[in-house]
């Protein structure tokens, strides 16, 4: 059956019969969304990016993106079995992020890097375990040993840009933050459930 992109938009619990994957055009995110201070600084982060011409999530695809830290992210999925699953582990108090580095992927993804505990690791575990178990299928960047922790800035610098985005964002680190609450995301709409 052939959907028009418009229509898979509308979001997965309003249309259940259309896969929830899109291939490569939407993905689920479990994510670790920070306080309102720490938010605030990551946009200012962001905004002062943009000034300096270093597109980031602010201006990326919808527009509608928030600063996260994503603990699994789904490419086929059952929202309602997610949601069940992953509710009773997300409830477990703020956790306290340290950013005082800049990492990349490749093809430009700049981010910042948080140093994790082992309570966000663990929690990272418990949530990929969760999701497996409804029949979601887990991108292989987040099965446990290859998850990179990072909160992304900007999905695609070019290497010109590189000097600029680091100088911006090492005239702020280090960074001390606070998640306090999760959500799931759909990277494709920007359309936010919190848990």
């Amino acid at each position: 059956m052939n959907h028009s992109f418009r229509t898979v938009l509308v979001g997965p619990s309003r249309c259940p019969h259309i896969s929830q994957s899109y291939r490569g055009r939407m993905a689920l995110a479990v994510c670790l969304l920070f306080d309102r201070r720490s938010d605030r600084l990551l946009r200012q982060l962001w905004d002062r990016l943009e000034v300096l011409g270093v597109p980031t999530l602010r201006s990326h695809t919808h527009g509608r993106h928030v600063p996260h830290l994503s603990l699994a992210v789904l490419r086929e999925w059952d929202h309602e079995k997610v949601t069940k699953a992953v509710q009773p582990l997300l409830g477990g108090g703020a956790v306290g992020l340290y950013f005082d580095a800049l990492g990349s992927f490749r093809r430009g993804r700049a981010w910042l890097v948080p140093a994790v505990g082992v309570e966000v690791r663990q929690l990272q575990q418990r949530v990929v375990s969760a999701v497996t178990e409804t029949g979601a299928e887990l991108h292989r960047h987040y099965e446990p040993g290859r998850w990179v922790p990072h909160c992304t800035l900007a999905p695609r610098v070019p290497l010109a840009a590189l000097p600029v985005l680091a100088a911006a964002v090492y005239d702020v680190l280090p960074l001390e933050v606070t998640a306090d609450h999760a959500a799931l995301i759909d990277s494709g709409t920007g359309q936010v459930w919190l848990l």
